[in-house]
């Protein structure tokens, strides 16, 4: 192969044309002829041992010639991206632009690649440390949520409050007319505000046992329903019966009965070190968007077209699944319209991530795959030789995730981060 020349054609397109090498073709056809041959049979020959000569009058050299070239060209232009320093995001698109007896001479490839992406300061980051205390409080309210999810329900004799749970039937109705899903008998229904239909649980909230009344309601603008969103509704509700939840006491007797630990400030200890952890972990997820966003205004390059339209396509993917796409009256085209800054923003953060995990040296090492496997193996209750034959080649998406992972923590370690003087006290 001969040097291959380098067009710009746009900020992330370039063409590169490059001639293909006679006796490197002649070579990648000989490969295809003792490939094709093995299991020829034709007569007066034994199988595999068609001289090549009476293969091509019998099928001709276009196939061998089509095969080779397929083989060949992928190298070629691996070569000339190497030659280049190139780094592609697609796959190339061909073009023949010479050729002789059916055989290329010379060929283009069209391909969009990364930006060159002038890196600013991205160490001494100034960042506010986001709150990560965790008072008595948050133990005590967090042990009370773990006690009401082993609430025994008690029926009582008192108007219904916010918090019981009740069993009703009602059926719903918009300008008097009862509309789909909307009605039920026997339901029962825990009256917790944001479960439901703003309202509904609260206007339930004083009712006697036996008493009907009408609720008013209205649907939220983004409720799913697309009949229904928005518009005012009433629920005819009548109240069977109301249960108490009566939660155990929060004793050692407690403790272990949701956990290992023998006494209640042993369980006290776990609960205040998972509540850290979290806060910790939310904490590093704050100050990690606090300095993208930082990153992504001090720094401008062009972005691949082909990776935004592949963001967005999925961005437009898990909105419609979300909000389940027959229940809105916006067309593919509006939500990729709506969505197409998030997509250009995510893709700047990860090719601006990507720049300095390589300008740092910053990669995926075989003890982080190894652990993140081991933690993927916990989680899911698998070996972890069985996760990763599952990922197959979806370990390179695994492996991104570690070297962003790994990037955002250099760029939190390296951050000038504010002491803030409500956490400087707090208890560990």
């Amino acid at each position: 192969m001969t040097g291959s020349t380098l067009t710009q054609l746009a900020p992330t397109v370039v063409s590169l044309e490059f001639s293909v090498n006679e006796s490197e073709l002649a070579a990648a056809e000989d490969r295809v002829f003792q490939r094709l041959s093995k299991n020829v049979r034709l007569p007066g020959f034994r199988k595999g041992k068609v001289p090549r000569k009476i293969f091509e009058q019998n099928y001709g050299t276009g196939a061998i010639t089509s095969e080779a070239v397929d083989e060949l060209v992928p190298e070629v232009y691996a070569k000339a991206v190497r030659e280049h320093a190139l780094e592609p995001v697609e796959h190339p698109k061909f073009e023949v632009l010479e050729e002789s007896g059916g055989r290329p001479k010379r060929l283009k490839a069209t391909v969009e690649v990364r930006p060159a992406i002038a890196l600013g300061a991205y160490k001494g980051v100034p960042l506010a440390r986001p709150l990560t205390a965790v008072t008595e409080a948050d133990v005590d309210a967090s042990l009370e949520a773990l006690a009401r999810e082993r609430a025994t329900l008690v029926p009582v004799e008192r108007t219904a409050r916010l918090g019981d749970v009740v069993t009703v039937d009602y059926e719903g109705s918009i300008d008097g007319k009862p509309f789909e899903g909307g009605r039920a008998d026997g339901q029962t229904v825990e009256l917790t505000e944001g479960r439901f239909v703003p309202g509904f649980a609260s206007g339930i909230a004083g009712m006697q046992p036996g008493e009907t009344k009408a609720v008013e309601v209205r649907f939220p603008d983004e409720y799913p329903v697309a009949d229904l969103a928005g518009k005012p509704a009433t629920f005819t509700v009548s109240l069977r019966e109301v249960k108490e939840p009566e939660p155990p006491p929060i004793d050692d007797a407690f403790a272990k009965s949701v956990s290992d630990n023998q006494t209640l400030e042993a369980l006290r200890g776990d609960v205040r070190r998972r509540l850290e952890a979290i806060a910790t972990g939310r904490a590093r997820r704050s100050m990690g968007n606090a300095i993208m966003a930082q990153l992504l205004a001090s720094h401008d390059f062009p972005l691949p077209e082909s990776l935004v339209d592949s963001e967005l396509s999925h961005i437009v993917e898990d909105v419609t699944s979300a909000s389940a796409a027959s229940a809105t009256d916006k067309t593919e085209a509006d939500l990729r319209s709506e969505h197409r800054a998030e997509a250009e923003s995510r893709v700047k953060a990860a090719l601006l991530i990507q720049a300095i995990a390589k300008a740092e040296n910053i990669s995926a090492t075989p003890a982080d795959v190894a652990a993140e496997l081991a933690a993927l193996s916990r989680r899911y209750g698998q070996p972890a030789a069985q996760i990763r034959k599952a990922l197959g080649n979806n370990v390179l998406s695994l492996m991104d995730g570690i070297v962003r992972n790994k990037t955002l923590d250099f760029l939190i370690d390296n951050a000038v981060v504010a002491v803030n003087e409500e956490t400087s006290g707090a208890t560990s």
